[in-house]
């Protein structure tokens, strides 16, 4: 998503744009194509080395690396004299607005504040979990105080910074190409996503079991790769469950939607969950989680898919099943998902940038 904005920034706008990257290394590509317009800084910052130190010195570590990563992003910046000067996501946005310059600040939200900095991890010490608290108060209230504006995904978002100066939702959007859309035929549910925690895979394979034993000719294959990736086809085997598929991450992800009828997302939160716009942009229907807050800014319930009360497994598996039984409403849910999807085209979403720009100076 950063790389898309700028590069229609520099490239459409004709903006000077720069992006500064905190950790890659000047030597590493970008995953994405960026546009030659668009500038970059490469710092390599070594914030990973403070783990190598067990608490307490980890926090001493900590300290120095922050001042130091302080210094420079504060050299480049000021160097760069910026008209507008963004904070992505919630990596050291608050370090952003902290930083002297004649630029209009902007904090951009890629995951619901509910999450950010919340250090959800499960092998996290006392100590931790103590520095995190304290400092997730103060992040908080730097973004607020200094911010000119903050940018959410989700108007659910955006209510939860009713401190901030200013608030504005502007949503992301898919520029995945479609060459062909799903004819919602195959018996065949999709999901995709990293295999962590937040994205409630436990809970689909929940699911998934109360569906697998009415419709045992239905297969529901998944495409993720993460940390519990063994954890989770564990839980399939003790289940029981016959038709559950694994894969890894496919560049032809679009391939896959097409095969598709049915789209599940089982999160436990979503910033925006694009997933989800770029299954309903194949004509693919969809069901979630309504979870903070990004699947119900994307599925209108009961038009292209499903809204499900958060948590309601039960609930999930019956409309689940009712899409599996039910060809022609498959089909119309087809037909007005592509139609909810262009809400989302890059054209509009960039204008709202634009907009955003031009009245912030």
């Amino acid at each position: 998503m950063i790389t898309e904005k700028a590069n229609y920034l520099a490239d459409h706008f004709g903006y000077d744009v720069t992006i500064i990257t905190c950790i890659q290394h000047p030597d590493e590509n970008n995953s994405f194509y960026t546009s030659n317009k668009v500038k970059q800084i490469k710092l390599g910052f070594p914030y990973f080395s403070q783990y190598k130190y067990k608490y307490p010195k980890r926090l001493w570590v900590k300290y120095a690396i922050n001042k130091e990563f302080r210094r420079i992003l504060t050299k480049e910046v000021q160097q760069l004299n910026p008209n507008i000067l963004i904070g992505i996501g919630h990596f050291k946005a608050d370090f952003v607005c902290n930083i002297e310059c004649e630029a209009k600040i902007i904090v951009e939200c890629h995951e619901a504040r509910y999450f950010a900095q919340s250090g959800m991890s499960q092998h996290q010490n006392l100590i931790s979990k103590l520095f995190q608290h304290f400092y997730r108060k103060k992040f908080f209230r730097t973004i607020e105080k200094k911010a000119d504006a903050v940018v959410t995904l989700t108007q659910g978002d955006k209510e939860l910074w009713n401190k901030a100066k200013r608030i504005e939702v502007i949503p992301n959007f898919s520029i995945m190409p479609i060459h062909h859309t799903s004819k919602c035929e195959g018996k065949r549910v999709i999901a995709v996503g990293r295999l962590s925690w937040e994205k409630g895979y436990d809970r689909l394979i929940e699911i998934w079991k109360i569906v697998e034993l009415k419709h045992p000719d239905w297969f529901l294959d998944i495409y993720g790769e993460g940390e519990l990736e063994k954890d989770l086809k564990d839980d399939v085997v003790k289940k029981n469950i016959k038709n559950i598929t694994f894969h890894k991450f496919t560049d032809k992800i679009s391939d896959e939607y097409t095969k598709s009828s049915i789209c599940v997302m089982t999160s436990y939160y979503e910033g925006f969950a694009l997933v989800l716009l770029e299954a309903l942009r194949h004509g693919v229907p969809c069901i979630a989680f309504n979870c903070p807050f990004g699947p119900s800014s994307i599925i209108e319930d009961n038009s292209c898919g499903y809204l499900i009360e958060n948590g309601n497994i039960n609930l999930f598996a019956e409309k689940l099943s009712t899409l599996i039984e039910n060809a022609k409403l498959r089909k119309v849910f087809s037909e007005a998902a592509i139609i909810r999807a262009e809400a989302f085209t890059i054209d509009h979403i960039m204008e709202q940038w634009k907009y955003l720009f031009e009245s912030l100076k």
